[in-house]
């Protein structure tokens, strides 16, 4: 806990000089390290199995809660209108990224913090996976997928196989050839990629 202040410092307005400045000030520490590791824990449960689901991201440790309050006005709760809600980080186990995204009154949708505010903060994440180059991480929780979920596999190297055996191998995906032989020469996307199931992968054939 920090002591709270609104101004970040007092400037002279010719030299722009910093006259007073006010820095962070710790007035205690408000949970253990232990409990802060459970509650996190917890939170990439929620990403990972719960509601904060639309906001996982393969291979990268996402904690999260979603919110869902119901409006209020002149004391009675507003029907069909709420603020939903989601507050995301990143690892769960080392935050380096704290996200939170709020919707006044969604039109159009059905209103939970998980179903509207979650792919949204999924963007900013990932935008910032890219922006701060956070590095994949395989030792997070494995989400399990439930009817209807998209599922991503990681693509695999079929280069040098026969077309039959590629095939077998990108079973999950959709697949187009080009060329003409009877061996895989080149593939598009490569190996390693992550890509939704369903998705097209372009195999160039020729001889060895």
């Amino acid at each position: 806990m920090y002591t709270p202040y609104i101004v970040k410092s007092l400037n002279e307005p010719e030299t722009n000089s910093v006259i007073v400045e006010n820095k962070p000030s710790v007035v205690r520490k408000v949970i253990t390290e232990n409990t802060s590791a459970k509650v996190r824990y917890a939170l990439e449960s929620v990403v990972a199995n719960g509601t904060g689901r639309n906001a996982y991201i393969s291979n990268y440790r996402v904690g999260g809660k979603t919110g869902t309050a119901q409006k209020v006005e002149d004391g009675k709760y507003l029907v069909g209108n709420y603020i939903t809600s989601f507050m995301g980080f990143l690892p769960a186990d080392d935050p380096e990224v704290v996200v939170y995204i709020a919707i006044d009154n969604a039109k159009g949708v059905t209103q939970y913090g998980g179903t509207i505010a979650a792919p949204i903060a999924k963007n900013v994440l990932n935008s910032a996976i890219s922006a701060l180059n956070i590095k994949e991480r395989y030792d997070g929780m494995t989400k399990e997928y439930n009817y209807g979920d998209k599922r991503y596999f990681t693509v695999p190297n079929v280069i040098g196989m026969e077309t039959k055996e590629a095939v077998s191998n990108l079973k999950e995906f959709k697949v187009e050839f080009s060329g003409s032989g009877s061996k895989v020469i080149h593939q598009s996307p490569s190996e390693a990629s992550y890509l939704a199931e369903g998705e097209t992968i372009r195999l160039m054939l020729g001889d060895e």
